[in-house]
């Protein structure tokens, strides 16, 4: 009779269990027990992405909604699963624990060179967003339910499904514009002279601008020339990008259009993420307008660009584009002025 009362009172110590359920085990069980999850999301994530390497228009490319939206959603999935195999973890922990590993599966990719910088920095808010999606949906499905492993393979293999069936839908194109506006103080003449002979731009006049910070080649030069077809602008970036702006609408002093136009070997090997080129399948910049509008002392230059997107995740990457082209057109408002400004000052002192 004692021994059954010390075994009731042992069972009544004991923490409860549901059936099925893994015993939790200590943290100390192995070195770094609360990094090694976040690890596994990383890992099976980074799996998915050498998986996700097809080109645009083809199954399994990388610029997929299967993939943008489920691979991190999957990445936080597992590492709540791992951290839940190990002990009970708080509805927090689903929320940051996805970001640690998304950050790490997105440092990954950058490691092995299957990722530009320029795409690494543009996603990694909304991949932090779906890891906390997929890190919560697991957290509920391990409270509730005895059957997370049966979770977490739906989980994996609905991104492999999708990106098979996904580049039989059309993506929506989505136009959108930008514009800035600035005073200078120079004559509209020798404005509209610096917006047709911008040569020899140096990374100190323009590398303020985010864009450049992430890894787009800076300008070199803006050069309009008479050609057979009209007037061209040809442009020179750096690591050797090259195309031209075919100009649409001429008025001298007043207001100067043009249109992109892109040749293949505009952007030469690893001058930009190779997947997401400028006039490919996903983005392409349109047209841009300056005018210019005299002021008391100066001249106002007002620049509005044109682009167009074409993903199925529109409504975050026209937004990161909208901030990206805007911070860009002031920069360049900006170098137009120091020049603008330094040669009619030059004039007047000569």
């Amino acid at each position: 009779m004692q021994d059954d009362n010390q075994d009731s009172r042992l069972a009544a110590l004991a923490p409860d269990q549901a059936p099925g359920e893994l015993p939790p085990q200590s943290r100390g069980a192995m070195p770094f027990a609360w990094f090694w999850p976040m690890l596994a999301g990383a890992a099976i994530a980074l799996v998915l992405r050498i998986i996700f390497s097809g080109g645009p228009g083809q199954r399994f490319s990388p610029m997929l909604g299967s993939f943008v939206y489920f691979v991190p959603a999957l990445c936080g999935a597992v590492t709540v699963y791992m951290a839940e195999r190990i002990e009970r973890r708080s509805w927090g922990y689903y929320l940051w624990a996805p970001w640690v590993a998304t950050a790490l599966f997105v440092g990954g990719t950058l490691a092995v060179f299957i990722e530009g910088l320029i795409c690494a920095v543009v996603i990694v808010p909304l991949f932090a967003v779906m890891g906390s999606v997929g890190g919560l949906a697991m957290g509920i499905v391990c409270r509730i339910t005895n059957w997370p492993k049966q979770a977490i393979y739906s989980f994996a293999v609905l991104p492999l499904v999708l990106g098979a069936i996904e580049p039989q839908l059309p993506n929506p194109d989505r136009l959108s514009n930008t514009s800035r506006t600035l005073f200078i103080a120079a004559p509209a003449e020798r404005v509209w002279h610096e917006l047709n002979a911008a040569r020899d731009i140096r990374p100190a006049e323009v590398g303020d601008a985010w864009a450049y910070r992430i890894g787009v080649p800076m300008p070199v030069s803006g050069v309009t020339v008479d050609t057979p077809e009209g007037r061209v602008r040809q442009v020179q970036w750096q690591k050797n990008v090259h195309f031209e702006e075919v100009i649409t609408e001429w008025q001298p002093n007043r207001q100067l259009k043009w249109r992109f136009r892109f040749s293949p070997d505009s952007f030469p090997a690893g001058a930009l993420d190779d997947h997401v080129m400028i006039g490919g399948q996903y983005f392409d910049l349109r047209d841009a307008t300056y005018t210019l509008t005299p002021r008391d002392g100066g001249t106002e230059l007002h620049v509005a660009v044109s682009w167009r997107m074409s993903t199925s995740f529109n409504w975050y990457a026209d937004r990161v584009m909208h901030l990206l082209l805007a911070d860009a057109s002031e920069n360049i408002l900006h170098f137009y002025k120091a020049r603008a400004e330094a040669a009619a000052g030059a004039a007047a002192a000569g």
